[in-house]
Protein backbone atom coordinates (compact mmCIF):
# COMPACT_ATOMS: atom_id res chain seq x y z
CA UNK A 1 0.00 0.00 0.00
CA UNK A 2 1.34 3.42 -0.90
CA UNK A 3 1.97 6.09 1.68
CA UNK A 4 -0.94 8.41 2.44
CA UNK A 5 -0.39 11.96 1.14
CA UNK A 6 -1.07 14.76 3.61
CA UNK A 7 -2.53 18.02 2.29
CA UNK A 8 -3.77 21.19 3.95
CA UNK A 9 -6.10 23.94 2.82
CA UNK A 10 -8.12 27.01 3.72
CA UNK A 11 -11.87 27.44 3.30
CA UNK A 12 -12.29 31.22 3.09
CA UNK A 13 -15.80 32.40 3.79
CA UNK A 14 -17.73 35.63 3.95
CA UNK A 15 -21.21 36.54 5.13
CA UNK A 16 -23.21 38.23 2.38
CA UNK A 17 -26.84 39.20 2.84
CA UNK A 18 -26.84 37.31 6.14
CA UNK A 19 -25.76 34.01 4.52
CA UNK A 20 -22.32 32.39 4.32
CA UNK A 21 -20.50 32.02 1.01
CA UNK A 22 -17.31 30.00 0.52
CA UNK A 23 -14.43 30.53 -1.90
CA UNK A 24 -13.69 27.61 -4.20
CA UNK A 25 -11.13 27.35 -6.99
CA UNK A 26 -11.37 25.58 -10.35
CA UNK A 27 -8.39 23.51 -11.55
CA UNK A 28 -6.58 24.75 -14.64
CA UNK A 29 -5.61 22.83 -17.74
CA UNK A 30 -7.30 21.09 -20.65
CA UNK A 31 -8.61 18.10 -18.64
CA UNK A 32 -10.84 20.37 -16.51
CA UNK A 33 -11.59 23.07 -19.10
CA UNK A 34 -15.15 21.88 -19.80
CA UNK A 35 -15.86 20.36 -16.38
CA UNK A 36 -17.70 22.26 -13.66
CA UNK A 37 -19.82 20.46 -11.07
CA UNK A 38 -17.77 18.15 -8.87
CA UNK A 39 -14.29 19.46 -9.78
CA UNK A 40 -13.88 22.67 -7.76
CA UNK A 41 -11.83 22.61 -4.56
CA UNK A 42 -10.69 24.62 -1.60
CA UNK A 43 -7.22 26.10 -2.18
CA UNK A 44 -4.99 23.32 -0.81
CA UNK A 45 -1.76 21.48 -1.38
CA UNK A 46 0.55 18.78 -0.22
CA UNK A 47 2.61 19.04 2.95
CA UNK A 48 6.30 18.32 2.55
CA UNK A 49 6.56 16.48 5.86
CA UNK A 50 5.29 16.33 9.41
CA UNK A 51 1.85 16.11 10.92
CA UNK A 52 2.09 18.94 13.44
CA UNK A 53 -1.03 21.13 13.37
CA UNK A 54 0.89 24.38 13.23
CA UNK A 55 3.05 23.14 10.36
CA UNK A 56 -0.02 22.05 8.43
CA UNK A 57 -1.64 25.44 8.94
CA UNK A 58 1.53 27.01 7.47
CA UNK A 59 1.18 24.65 4.48
CA UNK A 60 -2.46 25.67 4.08
CA UNK A 61 -1.55 29.39 4.12
CA UNK A 62 1.28 28.84 1.59
CA UNK A 63 -0.97 26.89 -0.74
CA UNK A 64 -3.74 29.49 -0.52
CA UNK A 65 -1.22 32.16 -1.56
CA UNK A 66 0.20 30.02 -4.39
CA UNK A 67 -3.20 29.18 -5.85
CA UNK A 68 -4.85 32.60 -5.45
CA UNK A 69 -1.98 35.13 -5.04
CA UNK A 70 -3.72 36.46 -1.90
CA UNK A 71 -1.93 36.66 1.45
CA UNK A 72 -4.27 35.83 4.30
CA UNK A 73 -4.35 36.47 8.01
CA UNK A 74 -6.87 36.32 10.80
CA UNK A 75 -8.39 33.71 13.07
CA UNK A 76 -8.13 30.20 11.59
CA UNK A 77 -10.58 27.58 12.88
CA UNK A 78 -9.70 23.93 12.30
CA UNK A 79 -12.60 22.19 10.51
CA UNK A 80 -11.21 18.66 10.44
CA UNK A 81 -10.05 16.28 7.75
CA UNK A 82 -11.46 14.54 4.70
CA UNK A 83 -9.95 11.53 2.99
CA UNK A 84 -9.75 10.75 -0.71
CA UNK A 85 -9.86 7.05 -1.59
CA UNK A 86 -7.14 5.93 0.80
CA UNK A 87 -4.37 8.02 -0.72
CA UNK A 88 -4.86 11.58 0.50
CA UNK A 89 -5.95 13.27 3.72
CA UNK A 90 -6.79 16.98 3.60
CA UNK A 91 -6.66 19.04 6.82
CA UNK A 92 -8.78 22.19 6.52
CA UNK A 93 -9.13 25.48 8.38
CA UNK A 94 -11.90 28.05 7.96
CA UNK A 95 -11.07 31.74 7.74
CA UNK A 96 -13.50 34.62 7.49
CA UNK A 97 -12.27 36.96 4.80
CA UNK A 98 -13.02 38.40 1.40
CA UNK A 99 -11.27 38.83 -1.91
CA UNK A 100 -12.10 39.50 -5.53
CA UNK A 101 -12.00 36.09 -7.27
CA UNK A 102 -11.53 37.86 -10.61
CA UNK A 103 -8.08 38.94 -9.34
CA UNK A 104 -6.85 35.37 -8.70
CA UNK A 105 -3.41 34.71 -10.20
CA UNK A 106 -2.31 31.11 -9.70
CA UNK A 107 1.10 29.55 -9.74
CA UNK A 108 2.12 27.65 -12.90
CA UNK A 109 2.57 23.87 -12.99
CA UNK A 110 3.64 21.39 -15.65
CA UNK A 111 1.46 18.44 -16.64
CA UNK A 112 1.85 15.58 -19.11
CA UNK A 113 -0.39 16.48 -22.04
CA UNK A 114 -1.64 14.62 -23.87
CA UNK A 115 -1.53 11.99 -21.09
CA UNK A 116 1.25 9.36 -21.23
CA UNK A 117 3.02 11.06 -24.16
CA UNK A 118 5.90 12.50 -22.15
CA UNK A 119 5.07 15.95 -23.57
CA UNK A 120 4.84 18.72 -20.95
CA UNK A 121 2.32 21.54 -20.92
CA UNK A 122 2.53 24.63 -18.71
CA UNK A 123 -0.81 25.50 -17.07
CA UNK A 124 -2.10 27.59 -14.16
CA UNK A 125 -2.84 25.28 -11.21
CA UNK A 126 -6.10 27.22 -10.77
CA UNK A 127 -7.85 28.97 -13.65
CA UNK A 128 -10.54 30.79 -11.67
CA UNK A 129 -12.27 31.12 -8.33
CA UNK A 130 -15.71 32.09 -7.09
CA UNK A 131 -17.75 32.46 -3.93
CA UNK A 132 -20.68 30.05 -3.63
CA UNK A 133 -23.62 29.69 -1.26
CA UNK A 134 -23.26 26.44 0.71
CA UNK A 135 -25.76 24.30 -1.24
CA UNK A 136 -24.21 25.36 -4.55
CA UNK A 137 -20.71 24.77 -3.12
CA UNK A 138 -21.67 21.16 -2.33
CA UNK A 139 -22.49 20.64 -6.05
CA UNK A 140 -19.36 22.38 -7.31
CA UNK A 141 -16.76 20.87 -4.95
CA UNK A 142 -15.04 17.56 -5.57
CA UNK A 143 -17.22 14.88 -3.92
CA UNK A 144 -14.61 13.84 -1.36
CA UNK A 145 -14.46 17.45 -0.07
CA UNK A 146 -18.23 17.80 0.55
CA UNK A 147 -17.50 16.87 4.19
CA UNK A 148 -15.48 20.07 4.48
CA UNK A 149 -18.51 22.16 3.53
CA UNK A 150 -20.68 20.15 5.96
CA UNK A 151 -18.16 20.67 8.80
CA UNK A 152 -18.19 24.39 8.02
CA UNK A 153 -22.01 24.42 8.10
CA UNK A 154 -21.99 22.90 11.59
CA UNK A 155 -19.43 25.48 12.73
CA UNK A 156 -21.33 28.46 11.31
CA UNK A 157 -24.65 27.26 12.75
CA UNK A 158 -23.11 27.26 16.25
CA UNK A 159 -22.09 30.92 15.92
Amino acid sequence: MSKMKISAGILMYRIKGGSPEVLLVHPGGPFYAKKDDGVWSIPKGEADSGKDGEQLLDVAKREFAEETSFKIQGHFTFLGTVERKSYKIVHTWALEGDCDPAQIKSNIIFIDWPPRTGKKMKIPEVDRGAFFALEEAKKKISPYQVGTIEAFEKLILKS
